[in-house]
């Protein structure tokens, strides 16, 4: 099991209705992406410095799945969606 983290920063500029907007199409993906086996979405509530403000969590079965995911049509639109919105951007991948 391949286990997928992304943490993003908004810019100052991204609305309360983006972030809504952008955790709803991230979580439209399952059942879209056949990979994808788990989607989870978080926004920050503690507001501390050190915090990200949205947190992905997925799973996928090996990193072929990871891959396909990745390059899926449904998920490149959720992405051009994501990019002006966001200053930064984490990732972790591990196996489990």
């Amino acid at each position: 099991m391949i286990k997928h983290i992304v943490m993003w920063k908004f810019k100052d500029e991204a609305t309360e209705v983006d972030k809504l907007e952008m955790k709803r199409q991230l979580e439209s993906l399952k059942g879209v992406v056949p990979s994808l086996v788990n989607i989870e979405i978080g926004l920050d509530v503690s507001c501390k410095e050190a915090s990200m403000d949205m947190v992905l969590y997925s799973e996928f079965q090996t990193t072929e799945d990871l891959t396909a995911y990745a390059g899926h049509p449904e998920h490149l639109k959720v992405v051009e969606f994501v990019k002006p919105l966001v200053c930064e951007r984490a990732v972790v991948d591990y196996e489990v």
